[in-house]
């Protein structure tokens, strides 16, 4: 009896052993130093990064650092957000890729300010997205951070020809640097012209020269909008109507070191624009002039991509394809599952898509029907994103455009 006694003070002290050591062995963020706590928090949700204010005045101090938007800049990829356009053109909802949600975004001062000539996304890449006004200005925005600037004017010269796509491209390596093109003139004699970030400047105006291996079937000369009758009997455009912030609809791509703008021509067919050599190019057409269809270009993972949505045999079809250069032939890549897509036909659904790495978001909106897919090209995954419900009612979005969330984007 008195030998357990003896024990029993014994065991109470193992027992209390461990539970000291993890007291002792224990840290808390605020134990860090400054470079190492902004490392880890470099790491955390952009979602995050809005609430960094209110935990502590150390952490407030934070969001606003320059060692710590240099920390956020060594984060290889952030899932990105999908900026939402709505058919008022309103743009204060993201979708969130990471978190699978819809978010409010406050809309940037600086473009609220522009009463009665309404900035609309146009392009965007990297961190950042370019607005352009009525009047043919350009903003560069960091949705995240809310700063904005104003871009010079192009020039009269330039603004008074026909502007065919407005494309965009961010330096991976430098988050400050971007380009903004404009491809711009008659096919007869198209031109482009670049804004360089750094030079805070636009270049002088290039001319594109056509290439020889130009399809035989080309339609560019005369620039027309191709019009024929639908099944319905109405008279409508080969690729459909186009969202006002997909109306020069465009994607940059880098191939082997030289940068080439896509775009949609009036009548539906996709022209490539090589800056470097400063030469042009029209595709051949994915369908027939008299097939109704809905067209979009998109970027993934460095490549054009096209999206079609059509419709043959009693039903719809949406599929994405690319094109093969050496025998300047289009190759299927991804398609919809059927019974997800014949719930589009005999509705004229219009489509307006943005890409980002392996991802595609489509914008399918007719006068009785609105819905928003995520399409993972590598996998051939099509899902429906939930509705974004506003005050109880479902919102109606007509394009998107894709943002990496970065506080050290810079504009």
């Amino acid at each position: 009896m008195e030998q357990s006694m003896n024990l029993a003070p014994e065991r109470t002290k193992k027992r209390k052993a461990p539970e000291e050591a993890h007291e002792s062995s224990a840290f808390f963020l605020d134990d860090l130093n400054q470079d190492l706590l902004e490392g880890v928090l470099s790491w955390l949700p952009a979602s995050s990064f809005f609430r960094l204010r209110s935990v502590c005045k150390r952490w407030s101090s934070i969001a606003t650092s320059a060692s710590f938007q240099l920390a956020c800049s060594k984060i290889p990829f952030r899932d990105p957000w999908f900026l939402m356009v709505d058919q008022h053109l309103d743009q204060s909802i993201v979708f969130d890729s990471s978190e699978w949600n819809w978010k409010s975004l406050s809309h940037p001062v600086y473009l609220q300010q522009n009463h009665g000539d309404k900035p609309i996304p146009v392009a965007s890449s990297g961190g950042l997205i370019c607005y352009r006004t009525s009047s043919g200005e350009f903003i560069v925005c960091n949705p995240v951070t809310g700063a904005c600037r104003r871009i010079p004017q192009v020039g009269l010269a330039s603004e008074s020809r026909n502007l065919h796509a407005i494309a965009m491209y961010s330096s991976p390596k430098d988050p400050s640097a971007y380009r903004i093109v404009l491809v711009l003139g008659e096919f007869s004699n198209l031109a482009f012209r670049v804004f360089d970030s750094n030079k805070g400047l636009w270049e002088e105006e290039a001319i594109l020269a056509q290439k020889a291996e130009s399809s035989s079937e080309s339609h560019m000369a005369g620039d027309e909008t191709v019009y024929f009758l639908s099944k319905a009997g109405d008279v409508v455009a080969s690729n459909m109507q186009r969202s006002p912030s997909k109306q020069y609809s465009s994607v940059l791509t880098m191939e082997n070191g030289e940068e080439v703008v896509y775009f949609l021509s009036h009548s539906g067919t996709v022209v490539a624009c090589n800056l470097a050599r400063r030469t042009f190019v029209e595709h051949p057409r994915l369908l027939p002039l008299y097939f109704e269809y809905s067209i979009d270009v998109v970027e993934c993972d460095g490549e054009m991509l096209v999206v079609v949505l059509s419709e043959f045999l009693e039903t719809a079809s949406l599929r994405v394809w690319k094109f093969s250069k050496p025998d300047r032939s289009w190759q299927q890549v991804a398609a919809m599952p059927p019974a997800m897509s014949h719930e589009f036909y005999g509705k004229k659904v219009d489509i307006n898509c943005i890409g980002h790495e392996d991802m595609i978001f489509i914008c399918l909106n007719s006068s009785d029907f609105s819905s928003n897919i995520m399409c993972n090209v590598i996998k051939n995954q099509w899902v429906e994103l939930p509705k974004c419900c506003v005050h109880g009612k479902a919102k109606e979005f007509m394009s998107a455009f894709s943002f990496e969330p970065r506080l050290e984007a810079s504009v």
